[in-house]
């Protein structure tokens, strides 16, 4: 008896021992674990984090990005609620379970670009639409794309002197619920910048424009020792990399790439291809993850890349390349059912979720790999 308990302690501490060495492994290799997912409706809140204790836990994600936008009970400014706002109860709910977890949490709100969607204009542009870059383009009745406008998303003008003192006070209401030490700003796919007809914009670089607006939020989330994060989509030449207008930038903004402090933290998002981008942004000194979405043969490239390019950088670059986002485009709660349905053999073997297993799976085996041979 006593043998075989000390067997079952033996087996115990083996155990213990081996799942302590992957997951110090996982920080060393992937200090980012990242998934990036809409914030869930105030009715999913429990459904969601039972997600958070059941899948994102025991697949060692550390950090969530929540998209929340104007889905929140802001008391600042209440006029920009929007349809299915989450309250403050709601929100210290997934802050509690996150710290049972140690999960950081970020909020993002899509600030610059990605002020309107398809036939609707999003709630700052409503509320205030002197902040319109392009006021003089209407939101159509039926979108389609291309049309002769080139309207994707609206942007607010980033040179109005009234944008910033709602835009910060939304930012310092929904960290501080939150609690969190970074903010993620979106600022991805700004086609509208620098228009010639914006009578405070035009003639100015749009590189500087891009460039300006990161400091302005960078420096006003510096007062109360935050970070910012952003896609970094606009931060690349698109023409002549071939990485075209969505993943990089035909407008110029690319530039700013050098205008920009280096303590803005980077999501590269790739979905296509396993673009080496990360390379640009942690040689120019950026900490940067790469972000995939749907495509479970590309994200597992994309992790096995991160995992070489922190393994044979220099000193001085290696810690820049920080892991890996999983990104998610459809409502929190479309994404646990295509996770029921993946797990119950019904599902398909691409999409988002088939990605994240794919990115999770792929850390992990990384991770053991590396702890067997010390």
């Amino acid at each position: 008896m006593k043998s075989f308990t000390f067997l079952l302690l033996s087996i115990f501490s083996l155990t213990m021992a081996s799942n302590k060495a992957k997951s110090q492994s996982l920080d060393s290799i992937f200090p980012v674990r990242g998934l990036c997912i809409a914030a869930p409706a105030p009715a999913k809140v429990d459904s969601f984090i039972t997600f958070i204790k059941e899948e994102l836990a025991p697949r060692h994600i550390n950090t969530l990005i929540l998209r929340v936008d104007f889905n929140y009970k802001f008391i600042s400014h209440p006029e920009l609620i929007d349809t299915m706002p989450l309250s403050r109860a709601n929100v210290k709910k997934l802050v509690k379970e996150c710290k049972k977890y140690h999960i950081r949490l970020i909020p993002q709100i899509n600030l610059l670009g990605h002020q309107s969607w398809q036939s609707h204009l999003g709630k700052l542009l409503a509320v205030y639409p002197e902040f319109d870059e392009t006021p003089w383009i209407s939101i159509p009745e039926k979108y389609q794309w291309p049309n002769r406008d080139e309207l994707y998303c609206k942007s607010y003008c980033p040179l109005h002197p009234k944008v910033h003192d709602v835009v910060f006070a939304l930012i310092d209401e929904i960290c501080e619920v939150f609690e969190s030490d970074a903010f993620h700003a979106g600022m991805d796919e700004v086609f509208y910048i620098g228009t010639d007809l914006c009578p405070r914009c035009q003639g100015h670089d749009k590189a500087e424009l891009f460039a300006g607006e990161v400091r302005k939020l960078r420096d006003h989330l510096a007062e109360t020792g935050r970070e910012l994060w952003i896609w970094g989509d606009r931060l690349l030449e698109g023409k002549v990399s071939g990485m075209g207008m969505w993943e990089a930038s035909y407008n110029n903004t690319h530039r700013a790439i050098n205008m920009i402090p280096k303590d803005v933290f980077i999501c590269d998002w790739h979905y296509e291809r396993p673009d080496k981008t990360p390379v640009i942004f942690a040689t120019k000194g950026f900490r940067v993850a790469t972000a995939p979405w749907r495509i479970p043969q590309v994200t597992s490239r994309q992790v096995e890349d991160m995992a070489t390019f922190r393994n044979e950088a220099t000193p001085q670059v290696k810690n820049n390349y920080s892991g890996l986002i999983q990104t998610v485009w459809s409502h929190a709660i479309m994404f646990i059912r295509e996770a029921n349905q993946f797990k119950s053999g019904n599902g398909d073997t691409t999409g988002q979720w088939a990605s994240f297993v794919a990115m999770t799976q792929k850390m992990d085996e990384i991770a053991k790999n590396n702890s067997m041979t010390k």
